[in-house]
């Protein structure tokens, strides 16, 4: 599992590295030397380092907003870690981290939160305190249920919860009223119900599940514009497809579907459609081409 997202876990930290200024924010990796710079001290990383607990002396360094703890033997959230007011980013995926403490809530100025391949088994209601969370990442843990904290983070803009056990998601999802990417790919979600998703909402990954049937209530995402739902085992897309009136790309394969509905012709915007694994019959796949000239179809 962890091979599966190590390329995931890089990716993350090169998107928070991207907002840092190398030249006027630069990265110490030795506390010793931080504090003998004489600067100010804004980012900091000991990935790989193979420590079960950070320095304590990183706490006069309380300037730090970017912290990176990647790849260590850390079992629990170290308390130096709160000591840091000013933490913005906080990497510290690939770790053995159990739980998340109720310090977390000190962190006030936290919007990115990345604790991927952990051994989380829930989440601390305390996490819904921190009010300026846009980022959080909770892939390849071991959470069954899609976790009530994050309904109370109105602000959050990204939830990756990809490689997990997960069968329920809550029917409340559509409180997180600023989210635009949610990743839901590789849980054991069979039934998504009702279910109605933020309106924002632009990119949405399903795949990996075993999904039935998509909710009638997604088709009303008019900003969706990614959407994959591929290996499943959805056998019908419901007519209303066409109120996914910006939709760029639908990854549908691997599923069980013999047909589309007219309406996919409605989609003026859809670039990309993937339909390969699927029991499509030739005159099948010949009439789609038909009704969708403008998007390039893949069987």
């Amino acid at each position: 599992m962890k091979k599966l997202f190590f390329s995931i876990s890089l990716l993350i930290l090169s998107q928070a590295k991207a907002q840092i200024d190398p030249v006027k924010y630069p990265t110490y990796t030795n506390v010793d030397d931080a504090l003998k710079s004489g600067k100010t001290v804004y980012s900091m990383s000991f990935r790989g380092k193979k420590m079960f607990n950070l320095p304590k002396e990183i706490q006069k360094l309380n300037s730090i907003f970017f912290l990176n703890l990647m790849e260590n033997k850390l079992e629990k959230m170290d308390e130096s870690i709160f000591a840091l007011k000013e933490l913005t980013i906080l990497n510290i995926n690939e770790n053995s981290i159990k739980y998340i403490p109720d310090e977390i809530a000190e962190l006030q100025k936290l919007e990115s939160f990345s604790i991927n391949l952990n051994s989380l088994t829930s989440v601390n209601p305390n996490l819904a305190k921190l009010k300026k969370l846009k980022v959080i990442h909770l892939d390849a843990n071991n959470l069954n249920v899609f976790p009530d904290a994050l309904l109370q983070i109105p602000t959050l803009e990204e939830i990756n919860l990809q490689g997990n056990q997960i069968s329920f998601i809550a029917k409340d999802l559509d409180q997180i009223k600023n989210l635009r990417s949610l990743n839901l790919s590789a849980n054991q979600i069979n039934d998504l119900g009702n279910l109605e998703f933020p309106k924002q909402l632009k990119y949405l990954e399903l795949q990996q599940n075993s999904i039935a049937a998509l909710p009638e209530k997604l088709f009303h995402l008019k900003s969706l514009e990614f959407l994959n739902a591929s290996q499943n085992n959805i056998r019908e897309i419901s007519s209303k497809v066409r109120g996914l009136k910006n939709v760029v790309s639908i990854n549908l394969a691997n599923n069980n579907l013999k047909d589309l509905p007219a309406e996919f012709s409605q989609l003026k915007n859809l670039k990309t459609l993937i339909l390969t694994g699927n029991p499509m019959e030739r005159s099948t796949i010949e009439r789609l081409k038909t009704i969708m000239p403008q998007t390039q179809i893949y069987f």
